[in-house]
């Protein structure tokens, strides 16, 4: 029979970022180097791998504990999409949906030209991620390394070398610190992170660097990073916490509820969620949001089983697509966890335009404007937050992101269309209604690439990136 630990025992102490996990007799970590161990008991290592490389596993045993973990939902590498079919909601307040359609003849007389394309270093390359700022696009991908090139013509200023040779780009921060410092994961491949290290934008140099392996942690995994203020969130199977992003040190760390937990994380800018399942506490089943900045609990709601996250829309407000055995649905969080549906019928919303390297899903004023899949193809859509309805929608049209990478702009929506002329659009937020800005090229557009990022430079410019190195790599035109 396993021996359970006291909570003296189960407790790991406060080491900072080390390696020295304090696990319970028969029990293996869980998450463990930023914070305290997540330490399910020994059936709970035996870890089932499915088809599709997700992974079950059993509930810790003991007594009320016989119940299943359903298989984790997630995005597992660049360029995949995990399909969630949602059941069908009415829209709230009885708003109806506009669909917005392109004017007829409505073409832009402004004309933009290549000015200048870099290739991707290989076919089987996959972007991990970009930053702009006003001088430079940085992109990271899993044969390209870390690179800038400048925004005027496209020379390459700088390129990062790896913390251990041989490591590739395998997690990106989806933008740089006001300190102009980034997070980059690095690993033997794009979705195996082994350490995070701090990038200076301006030189592309590694500013620190700490190991996310070790003895106790030995199994590389994927891994997300994002920042916010002065705090760099890691996101991962085996670590969850916060890191100084000036210099690397740990500024906070997950603490398990009880001493037999099964927790599962997800996370975006500002905010980390965690679904929890810990045989030792009369609550055994909770959904937690934690401050991404501060690791504290901003709320926690008992539930009667697993709620699983398949994509995080926005950090504030909160707003997730969430599975659970009730029903699948996206629901707008509020302070104290309360929540409420988007009416998104059948599509399927994502954080960008079909690659994990893309997060151009926003909110805008009271309104989120997200890339979305349905039965017709791609378009994008607009959901009033405060009632939930569905504005609008608008079809082969791929989602741009603009200002640069400190998160400026001019807090309009832009669009590149993917089919019909290939033009340059701004959008209304709260109407879809669509003003051609500029004409791009005869065969450029967003949908000539497989997927990836769109950027709208500050002087009306077009940054398109590809997410898979058969299709191109970096075009600009102006």
């Amino acid at each position: 029979m396993t021996k359970r630990p006291s909570p003296q025992e189960a407790a790991e102490p406060d080491v900072g970022w080390a390696f020295r996990p304090r696990t319970p007799v028969g029990a293996q970590p869980g998450h463990g180097p930023l914070g305290s161990e997540v330490a399910p008991a020994a059936a709970e290592a035996q870890v089932s791998a499915t088809a599709d490389g997700l992974a079950s596993a059993p509930p810790p045993p003991g007594p009320g504990a016989a119940r299943p973990r359903p298989v984790r939902r997630r995005w597992n590498g660049r360029g995949t999409r995990i399909a969630l079919v949602l059941v069908v909601l009415a829209a709230a307040g009885g708003v109806a949906l506009v669909l917005a359609r392109e004017d007829s003849g409505a073409v832009a007389s402004r004309r933009l030209t290549q000015a200048w394309k870099v290739s991707a270093p290989a076919a089987d390359d996959e972007l991990v991620g970009s930053w702009r700022t006003g001088t430079l696009l940085v992109r990271a991908s899993t044969r390209g390394g870390v690179s800038a090139y400048r925004l005027s013509d496209g020379h390459r200023m700088w390129q990062t070398t790896a913390p251990a040779k041989g490591d590739v780009p395998c997690a990106m921060s989806p933008a740089p610190s006001a300190h102009g410092i980034g997070t980059v994961g690095f690993g033997r491949d794009g979705n195996s992170c082994t350490s995070l290290a701090g990038v200076d934008v301006a030189t592309g140099k590694i500013k620190w660097s700490v190991p996310l392996i070790g003895a106790g942690h030995p199994t590389a995994v994927a891994a997300q990073t994002y920042i916010q203020g002065n705090t760099a969130t890691v996101i991962g199977e085996n670590f969850l916490g916060g890191l100084d992003v000036r210099n690397g040190r740990r500024v906070w760390g997950f603490k398990a509820r009880g001493s037999y937990c099964n927790a599962y994380d997800w996370g975006a800018e500002k905010v980390v969620l965690v679904d929890d399942y810990c045989v030792d506490r009369e609550k055994t089943f909770t959904f937690t949001a934690y401050d991404g900045a501060t690791g504290k609990v901003l709320w926690r709601k008992a539930q009667g089983s697993h709620t699983e996250v398949t994509h995080v829309l926005s950090g504030s407000p909160l707003i997730a697509a969430v599975h659970t055995p009730v029903q699948d649905s996206v629901r707008v969080y509020a302070s104290d966890g309360r929540s409420r549906k988007l009416a998104v019928g059948n599509t399927e919303v994502s954080p960008g335009n079909d690659s994990a390297a893309d997060r151009s899903a926003r909110r805008v004023g009271n309104v989120l404007v997200t890339p979305a899949q349905s039965a017709t193809g791609s378009e994008i859509d607009g959901y009033d937050i405060a009632t939930g309805a569905r504005l609008w929608s608008r079809p082969r049209a791929a989602l741009a992101t603009e200002g640069d990478a400190g998160g400026g702009g001019d807090g309009k929506v832009y669009a590149v269309t993917t089919s019909g002329t290939p033009q340059l659009l701004r959008l209304d937020p709260r109407t879809g209604h669509a003003t051609p800005i500029a004409r791009l090229p005869v065969g450029a557009g967003h949908g000539g690439f497989t997927a990836g990022t769109v950027y709208v430079t500050p002087d009306g410019g077009v940054l398109e990136l590809d997410a898979q190195g058969k299709g191109g790599g970096v075009r600009f035109y102006r």
